[in-house]
């Protein structure tokens, strides 16, 4: 499976996920000079930073392991700057969508982390 071709997917199978479970997608991919988010979307009282993270079924370790604190830095930082370039009173929240896919990149299992990590982690 080769990584951006199923990065790609990831991302398309999160973002249907999240429509299909109540959020509005804002944007994706918002980059800034400090990081990427892979996509930013709004629920309720939340605007959700989302990073998706999109695995084979043959992996070992689960999906989320690889936002380690250097990541989350990264996203925190990013979410302010998305935060001042679009002001808003949506309370800030960091999830994770662990995208699992077979080998024809067809979705086996998306598992959605609500508030996977904060600012005071």
């Amino acid at each position: 499976m080769k990584i951006n071709k199923s990065g790609i997917w990831g991302e398309i199978f999160a973002a249907r996920y999240l429509r299909d479970n109540g959020y509005k997608i804002i944007t994706g991919n918002f980059r800034s000079r400090l990081g990427e988010i892979d996509l930013v979307a709004q629920k309720g009282s939340y605007m959700c930073f989302v990073e998706v993270k999109t695995r084979g079924r043959d992996h070992i370790y689960e999906a989320k392991e690889a936002v380690d604190f250097s990541k989350r830095e990264k996203l925190i930082a990013t979410s302010k700057l998305f935060m001042k370039a679009y002001p808003n009173s949506k309370q800030p929240r960091f999830d994770v969508c662990e995208v699992y896919l077979d080998e024809s990149y067809k979705p086996i299992k998306i598992n959605y982390i609500e508030n996977a990590f904060s600012e005071s982690d």
